[in-house]
């Protein structure tokens, strides 16, 4: 067993940050996206010209993208926004909704999701919104989705967990509620889009005029 998981299980935290905006969590995910440094490259974004990265924290994907072509627009809570302005470039812009961001990139050329829809206070009108967007692509990942009803509950994870590489922080743990929405509601909102490729919890589809 892993060294962290043995003292996490030795000594778990005592101390939970409630909610995503909470200053704690929002600075550990500025500080360790400040710091990050990718390697590898990210094929998919080859040739993308505009990007609408909904919840996107403060620039991971952008940095992992790696293209100081690609105009890149974040949309995340106004407390990610606040704290990740300072990060802003001229191809590299925060928001706190959908149509503000939109109306910077103008086109979208794809819309980027990683783990955020389920994370919404109302996924299904959030998803009409961005599906509304008519982005050539649309590219969800880590998109949790139920059955059947609809599914609420509470999504808990290590203070040290979020946000990507490594920072030394003292350790706590994070929570924050989730929304599932069923699947075929999710690919139902996607009726101009054709589904190119899935996996268990990713979807990329493709607006049927482009195809």
């Amino acid at each position: 067993m892993h060294l962290t998981s043995v003292i996490r299980r030795l000594f778990p935290p005592k101390e939970t940050l409630d909610g995503y905006e909470h200053p704690g969590l929002v600075d550990v995910i500025f500080q360790k996206t400040k710091a990050y440094q990718p390697t590898d490259l990210w094929q998919e974004m080859a040739g993308v010209s505009s990007v609408l990265d909904f919840g996107g924290g403060c620039g991971l994907h952008y940095k992992q993208a790696n293209s100081p072509s690609i105009r890149w627009a974040v949309v995340e809570t106004p407390a990610m926004v606040n704290r990740a302005k300072e990060l802003s470039t001229d191809h590299l812009q925060f928001f706190t909704s959908i149509s503000a961001a939109a109306a910077w990139l103008g086109a979208v050329d794809t819309m980027f999701s990683n783990g955020a829809l389920q994370c919404v206070p109302s996924p299904e009108k959030t998803l009409a919104e961005l599906c509304g967007l008519n982005a050539k692509t649309m590219l969800w990942q880590r998109t949790w989705l139920a059955s059947d009803a609809t599914e609420k509950g509470m999504q808990k994870s290590y203070l040290s967990d979020n946000g990507p590489g490594k920072l030394r922080v003292k350790e706590k743990y994070a929570s924050y509620p989730f929304i599932k929405i069923p699947e075929r509601v999710f690919l139902n909102a996607h009726s101009a889009y054709s589904l190119v490729e899935r996996g268990p919890d990713m979807f990329r589809f493709r607006l049927q005029s482009f195809m």
